[in-house]
This record gives C-alpha cells, structure tokens and sequence, in this order.
C-alpha cells in the first residue's frame, strides 16, 4: 500500500489560518479542517496534538503577517506620519473579495473565546497590544522626525490609531458600499494627518 505523501506544513499553517479566519476557533468542526488541510483526523492530532494547539500556531502567523507587513511599511517610508496615514486609505483600495477584507483574527479570536478558551483568549490579546507597540513606535518615529509635537502621547495615539483600523476592518466585514469606505477612511486619514498642523489633542 503506498505511503500518504507528507504534508507540507506551512502549506497547512497557511491553509488552517484562513479557515480559522473566516470561521472561527468554535464554529470550525473537524470536517471543516479535514476539507481545508486535506488531511485525516489522525494525522492533524499527530501534527498539532490538538485543534487548539493548530489555532494557536494559525493565529501566530496572522499576527506576524500583518506586524511584519506594517512595520516594513513604515520602516521604508520618508515620512512615518503619511505611511500611517496611508496605511487606513489602503483599506479602501482592497479588491473585492481580498481577504484582508475581514474583520481582525485577533479581535475575532478575542471575543470568541473570551469566556470560553482563556490560553486563546489572553494570546489574542497580548497579540493586540504588540500590534499597539509597532503602531505606537510609528508615532515615536513621527516624533523624532518633527512631524508631531515631540511631547505627543504615542500610546495613547497608537491605541486611537488601532481603533480606526478595527472600525474599518468591520465595516468591509459587513459589506460598507466602496464609496462610503473610501469616504471614511479618507476622513480618518485625515484624522492623522492633521496630527502635523496640531489639530487634533496630542492626547486623544
């Protein structure tokens, strides 16, 4: 009889990480992840131990994703204050059906398993408030280019700054017309552009 071919992990990582994405930790059965990672029951447990352990390691990867993928936006950008400005606009130039489009898996993963699973619940969170340190050395970025006041609260920016993109996370998930997302990611774009002309409370 010949032997399955071996399963290529970070095929299966990637596979499993949009499953649970769009499904959910509690809402994702066993044949859901069969289908999704062409794989048997005993051969996921004997990969992952346990369907926790595969959410885990799937939630994992979504956040070092988006980290690296904002950070290297920043990093390569002349003026942090318009890539974090730029970055909200994004949003709006997602092609349908871009994945992206959905709302957060750490938001998501949070309020799922808030009362339910406290081991994914807690990494969800801790994963949230790393996303806030990137955004928040963002704004330190600002700060030491002169772009903001100097004294500008960066945490406090950055934990706004992490609320706009929550806000149109969910309203791409709940299917927002183009041209009101674009509308409202302009406006809070504008938000923090204004930042440099000291419009807005350097407190939030």
């Amino acid at each position: 009889m010949p032997r399955a071919a071996p399963y290529d992990r970070e095929a299966t990582l990637e596979a499993a990480m949009g499953l649970f994405w769009r499904k959910g930790y509690h809402a994702t059965s066993l044949k859901d992840l069969e289908a999704a990672l062409a794989m048997k029951p005993g051969s996921i447990y004997a990969a992952f131990k346990s369907k926790q352990t595969l959410y885990l390691l799937a939630m994992e990867r979504y956040f070092q994703r988006f980290r690296d993928q904002f950070r290297d936006r920043i990093a390569a950008a002349a003026s942090p204050l318009q890539a974090l400005a730029d970055h909200l606009r994004s949003y709006a130039a997602l092609s349908p059906g871009d994945a992206n489009g959905q709302a957060c898996m750490l938001v998501k993963s949070f309020v799922d398993t808030r009362s339910t699973d406290p081991v994914i619940a807690d990494r969800a969170q801790g994963y949230l408030a790393e996303m806030r340190d990137e955004i928040a050395a963002g704004f330190e970025r600002a700060s030491q280019q002169g772009e903001i006041a100097p004294t500008s609260d960066c945490a406090a920016l950055a934990r706004r700054y992490q609320g706009y993109v929550n806000v149109l996370r969910l309203e791409l998930h709940q299917g927002i017309a183009p041209a009101d997302l674009r509308v409202l990611a302009e406006s809070l774009a504008g938000e923090i552009e204004a930042l440099r002309a000291g419009e807005l409370s350097r407190d939030g």
